[in-house]
């Protein structure tokens, strides 16, 4: 027998390289970066990409303790890439050791392959998202008190996880995009993915800038129950292509929260800040409540909310129409051969017409030579 050829490994630095050893490179950045703490010197400047920065301490109350509260400011940026990074280390471990084994046994295709890839990395990040959310949620009593989404803005101020939250948001819809050239996403699938991708940095960085975190995370928590369902049917669907009812209460669900969204955000931007006592435009005290910014506000969020319900219907007509085709088709290949009428027949007996399945036919009788 003879011995096995090697596959042999790309040249360093090539397009294959990269792409196949970038979870390592990225994960020996980060290292170096953690081992910044090590060293006085270093220290200061490593503890601005790990911790999240801009604390401040209050007093909310006479009878409790001081609070560590949070403000955004330029240093994020230097956490944004420190989690940007981690996040990236944790999209290859999932496609690895989960999305990789889980596509040898279903035998995709490559169009489904790179689909299931994609759902699955979001349907494990939108059920984190949702959970954390919930969480924030449950903490501050968002839900008891809908006016708490504007009274006392600008909402400068926030907790640690609410500001982590944020943070580790914007650095995974970040992350997506050198992702696009990792994951060697078709060039048809590009222009979709760049959409969404840039949609969510726009709006989670518009509400982190705005100070209006609390809509934000209330807009965030249903919307990504939704994307869950959506991303959990489909792939149930490339394991079993009859499992197909998760769509249905997708469907149901993604309406009622485009709904929601418009409901909360017209009630935000057009009944509550209005009415608020401090009104105008300041970049110190990070007041943004001015009839341009609201309306601009309210605007983006209502063409998006347009946009993604006419996408809805597009893909919902697509599908009713591939499903009367294939009603159509299987009704044709069931349905009985036509029979020829009586009529036709007897018309055919007269001409002369003998078929050999005829049983009233006459028989042809043989000449025999005398």
């Amino acid at each position: 027998m003879g011995l096995r050829k090697k596959n042999r490994s790309p040249p360093v630095l090539s397009h294959e390289f990269v792409i196949q050893n970038h979870a390592d490179m990225v994960s020996c950045l980060a290292m170096i970066i953690l081992l910044g703490l090590m060293f006085e010197i270093t220290a200061k400047f490593a503890i601005m990409f790990i911790t999240v920065q801009y604390n401040v301490t209050q007093v909310l109350d006479v009878k409790n303790d001081p609070v560590n509260l949070y403000h955004y400011g330029p240093k994020d940026v230097a956490t944004l890439f420190f989690y940007l990074l981690i996040i990236v280390i944790l999209h290859a471990l999932i496609q690895e050791y989960i999305l990789d084994k889980m596509n040898r046994r279903l035998h995709l295709s490559k169009t489904k392959h790179s689909k299931f890839n994609e759902s699955g990395q979001l349907a494990a990040f939108y059920l984190f998202s949702f959970i954390w959310g919930c969480s924030i949620l449950t903490a501050e009593d968002f839900s008891k008190n809908p006016t708490f989404l504007w009274e006392g803005y600008p909402h400068t101020h926030m907790v640690f996880q609410v500001k982590f939250f944020y943070i580790c948001q914007i650095a995974y819809w970040l992350h997506a995009l050198p992702e696009l050239y990792f994951q060697k996403v078709r060039k048809e699938d590009i222009p979709r993915q760049l959409n969404y991708i840039s949609l969510y940095v726009v709006h989670i960085s518009g509400a982190y800038i705005l100070n209006l975190y609390r809509l934000g995370v209330v807009l965030l928590v249903p919307h990504y129950l939704v994307e869950l369902l959506f991303h959990a049917s489909r792939l149930f669907y490339f394991s079993d292509e009859n499992k197909q009812k998760g769509f249905t209460l997708w469907a149901l669900l993604f309406v009622i929260a485009r709904l929601l969204t418009l409901t909360l955000s017209v009630l935000t931007f057009g009944f509550g800040l209005p009415r608020t006592q401090n009104q105008g435009f300041s970049l110190v005290e990070g007041n943004f409540n001015v009839l341009t910014v609201r309306m601009s506000c309210l605007a983006a969020i209502c063409l998006t909310q347009a946009w993604m319900m006419w996408k809805f219907i597009n893909f919902q007509l697509k599908k009713w129409r591939e499903h009367s085709q294939k009603q159509a088709t299987k009704r044709k290949t069931a349905s009985p051969k036509s029979k020829p009428h009586k009529k036709e027949l007897t018309r055919g007996a007269a001409n002369g017409i003998l078929k050999p399945d005829d049983k009233t036919s006459p028989r042809v009788r043989r000449v025999t030579n005398s």
